[in-house]
C-alpha cells in the first residue's frame, strides 16, 4: 500500500480532483449478445443467456449501436475519435461478474483528449477528458439478508448491458466543481440521448479520485477513490468531507495511503475498503474473440451531425437572441425536453420579449403545476400549443394573470385555454361600468384604505385593488381597475 507522512501547513495545501463517471448506453440490447438491455422491472436472471452468464463457447458479438453511441458522446465533448480501437478483458473475480473478466477498453479506446466546459460561482473554465471507452455492466447483488435467509443473491439481467467510461483529468479543484462538472455532463448525456443519467437507477455512477499536494510541489499526497455515491449532493458532500481529512492529516504529520475509500451517507464520513488496484492488477490483454476496430472518417462525420445542439450552446442562444435572462436560460436547458417545449411554445414569435413571457409561464406555473401532479422533469400537464395560446390570451388582455392560473389548473386534455376561459367564465371584463361597480364595492368594504389613500399613502392602493379583484373573479384588468379607483379616490 502506498502511503506519504509529511507534516505542512493545511493552508498551503490544493485539492486535485479527477472523476470516472460510468453512464449506461441507451441500446435496446446488450453489448455482446441479444438479450434485452431493459432490466429494470424484469424478474431476476430472466433477460439472460450463455453469453451473459459466461458459459463454456459462447462468443460476444458487438453492439454497433453502442459504439456509435460512444463515438457521438465522444464528439459532443470534443474528443477525437482514433481510427482504431480494440477491446481488452480486465480480469478480476467477483460474483457478479460470472466470466471472471470484464470486455472494456485500455490502451486504444473509442474517444480520447476531450474537455468539458462548467460554470462555478459564474466563472467558467474547461476541465480535461483523458478518454471515453466502452465497456460492460456487471450483474448486481442483493444484500437483503434477513429477507435471504443470511444470504447474498446474484441478478445477472444487467450483466452485459453497455456501458461507457469517462475518464476525466485531475483539473478540478474543489467539490463544488466536481458537482458541476457532474451535472454538466449529464445534461450532455442526456441531450444526445446517449443514457438516461438516472443516479437512482444505476445508469449514472461516479467514483471520485482526490488528493492533496502542496502549491510549490514540494509534497503530494497519494490518491483515494471514492466509491458508493448515489447522487450529485453525495459526491459535493464526500469530496468535502475527504478534503479536510485529508489536509487535517497532513498538517498533524499523520499517515495518507492510496486506497479506495466508501461513502457513507448516514453518517456523512468516508471508511476505508481496500488498497487502491492499478492497471497492472488487472492483467489486461486483448480480447481474442472480438476484432480490433476500423473507425472510418465517413462514419465519424455522420455521427457528428446527429450530436445536435450542445446544452450550453442552445443555453447561450435563449439569452443573446431571445433575450432571456441568463437563468432562465439555463433552467429551460437543464433537461432537452423543456428546451424543445419552449421552443415549440413560442413558435417563431421571438420580439417584444415575448419569449420572456413564456419562459416565465413555463418555469413558474406549468412546471410548479407538473411538479404537484409527481410529473418527471420533461412531462407536462399541458401541450406547448395550448401554453402559446394561454401567454397570447394573457398578453391580449383577454384573460387576466390570476385567471390564467385557474383556467391552467382547470384545462381538460386537448381543451384550448380560450374554451376553457369560456366554460370557467373567466375571460376579461370589458363593462368598464361593471368595473366602476366593483371598484365602489371594494372602496366600500375596505374604509380605511380609502382613508390612507387619501391622506397621501399611496400604497394603499394596492389593498383596493386586492379587493375589486376578488369582487370580480379576477377577471378585470389590473390596469382597468387601477384606473376605476383611482377616478373614484380623486373625486370631491
Amino acid at each position: 500500500m502506498n502511503s506519504t507522512t509529511t507534516q505542512a501547513p493545511a493552508a498551503t495545501l490544493k485539492t486535485v480532483i479527477g472523476l470516472e463517471v460510468h453512464a449506461q448506453v441507451l441500446t435496446r440490447s446488450k453489448m455482446y449478445c441479444s438479450c434485452s438491455a431493459d432490466y429494470a422491472n424484469a424478474e431476476p436472471n430472466t433477460h439472460v443467456c450463455m453469453v451473459c452468464l459466461g458459459l463454456p463457447g459462447a462468443l460476444p458479438v458487438m453492439n454497433q449501436q453502442a459504439i456509435e453511441t460512444v463515438i457521438r458522446t465522444g464528439l459532443a465533448l470534443n474528443c477525437e475519435i482514433p481510427d482504431y480501437c480494440k477491446m481488452d478483458r480486465k480480469n478480476y473475480v467477483y460474483p457478479d461478474l460470472p466470466k471472471g473478466y470484464q470486455i472494456s477498453q485500455y490502451d486504444l479506446p473509442l474517444c480520447i483528449n476531450g474537455s468539458l466546459e462548467i460554470t462555478v460561482d459564474g466563472v467558467t473554465r474547461t476541465a480535461g477528458i483523458t478518454r471515453v471507452h466502452i465497456e460492460e455492466d456487471t450483474g448486481r447483488l442483493v444484500h437483503d439478508i434477513a429477507a435471504n435467509e443470511g444470504l447474498s443473491l446474484v441478478d445477472l439481467n444487467r450483466s452485459g448491458v453497455p456501458l461507457m467510461e469517462i475518464v476525466g483529468e485531475p483539473d478540478l479543484t474543489t467539490p463544488e466543481e466536481a458537482r458541476e462538472y457532474l451535472v454538466a455532463l449529464r445534461r450532455i448525456l442526456r441531450a444526445i440521448g446517449a443514457s438516461t443519467g438516472n443516479m437512482e437507477e444505476g445508469a449514472f455512477r461516479c467514483d471520485a479520485n482526490i488528493s492533496v499536494r502542496a502549491e510549490d510541489g514540494s509534497f503530494i499526497g497519494p490518491k483515494v477513490e471514492i466509491k458508493n455515491m448515489n447522487s450529485f449532493r453525495a459526491v459535493e458532500r464526500a469530496l468535502k468531507y475527504e478534503e479536510i481529512r485529508q489536509r487535517e492529516a497532513v498538517a498533524n504529520g499523520e499517515e495518507l495511503f492510496q486506497e479506495t475509500r466508501g461513502w457513507v451517507d448516514a453518517q456523512g464520513i468516508t471508511v476505508s475498503q481496500r488498497s487502491k488496484e492499478a492497471a497492472h492488477d488487472y492483467r489486461y490483454f486483448p480480447e481474442p474473440d472480438l476484432p480490433p476496430l476500423h473507425i472510418s472518417r465517413e462514419l465519424v462525420t455522420s455521427i457528428a451531425d446527429t450530436v445536435g445542439e450542445l446544452p450550453v450552446d442552445r443555453e447561450r442562444r435563449f439569452a443573446a437572441e431571445l433575450g432571456l435572462s441568463g437563468s432562465d436560460a439555463a433552467l429551460l436547458n437543464t433537461e432537452r425536453g423543456i428546451a424543445d417545449f419552449f421552443e415549440e411554445a413560442i413558435a417563431g414569435n421571438t420580439s417584444n420579449g415575448y419569449p420572456q413571457q413564456v419562459a416565465n409561464w413555463l418555469l413558474n406555473d406549468v412546471m410548479g403545476f407538473a411538479r404537484t401532479r409527481g410529473m418527471a422533469a420533461d412531462e407536462f400537464p399541458i401541450n406547448s400549443g395550448q401554453l402559446r395560446e394561454l401567454v397570447n390570451l394573457v398578453v391580449g388582455k383577454q384573460l387576466t394573470g390570476t385567471a390564467a392560473k385557474t383556467v391552467l389548473a382547470e384545462l381538460a386534455v386537448d381543451e384550448s385555454p380560450s374554451a376553457a376561459a369560456e366554460r370557467l367564465n373567466l375571460l376579461a371584463m370589458d363593462d368598464n361600468g361593471a368595473v366602476l361597480d366593483a371598484a365602489r364595492e371594494a372602496m366600500a368594504a375596505q374604509p380605511a384604505a380609502v382613508a390612507d389613500f387619501r391622506s397621501g399613502k399611496q400604497a394603499a392602493i394596492g389593498r383596493l385593488m386586492g379587493e375589486t379583484m376578488k369582487r370580480t373573479g379576477g377577471r378585470a384588468n389590473a390596469d382597468d381597475v387601477r384606473a376605476a379607483l383611482l377616478s373614484l379616490l380623486n373625486e370631491e
